[in-house]
């Protein structure tokens, strides 16, 4: 069955944690649309510097939740920091916990989380440093490569993206979870 996945970042998203997810979810016959607030191209950070540019397909303003099966939200750290204070981003990211529909958050992508309110109670995992972050937000934070919470999936870092691929696409051919809003 075809699916549709919104992986929503913006400029300063770590690279590999939006190119490897989506060459991923492509690889299963699914549509991966980046949404951003802005239109046009998002920089990408590649570990040390700027790395490539990259396309948008569809802006925040063009869409909603409903129109695709599950979301993805790389990490880096100017990505979600910006995200996570831009109301359309926050809404959008909650529409999906509302409507049920399975979500994945790697390293620090699981701050947008926090701010949008859908932490509480929840098994999650993140890079480290957010961890904190995490916990005073009402989560139960492991140290371990991917968490699976009722259709949440998160992962720590760049290396854990071959679990995390795994676990996400195995998320996302469950579909909506029943328990999972907020």
């Amino acid at each position: 069955m075809s699916k549709k996945i919104a992986i929503l970042a913006t400029s300063g998203f770590e690279e590999s944690e939006l190119q490897s997810p989506k060459e991923y979810l492509e690889q299963q016959g699914w549509r991966a649309d980046i949404v951003s607030p802005e239109s046009g191209t998002i920089k990408a950070w590649a570990e040390k510097d700027w790395g490539k540019e990259y396309s948008v397909d569809r802006t925040l303003s063009e869409v909603k939740a409903s129109d695709y099966d599950a979301l993805v939200l790389p990490g880096g750290v100017l990505n979600p920091d910006k995200l996570r204070t831009d109301d359309k981003a926050l809404a959008f990211v909650k529409d999906f916990f509302i409507q049920n529909k399975p979500v994945a958050a790697i390293c620090h992508g699981p701050q947008i989380l926090i701010n949008a309110e859908v932490v509480n109670g929840r098994n999650m995992t993140s890079v480290h440093s957010i961890s904190k972050d995490l916990i005073n937000a009402g989560a139960h934070w492991e140290d371990v490569e991917v968490v699976v919470d009722n259709g949440l999936v998160t992962s720590r870092t760049p290396k854990d993206l071959p679990a995390f691929n795994a676990k996400m696409v195995e998320e996302f051919k469950e579909g909506k979870h029943v328990e999972q809003g907020i």
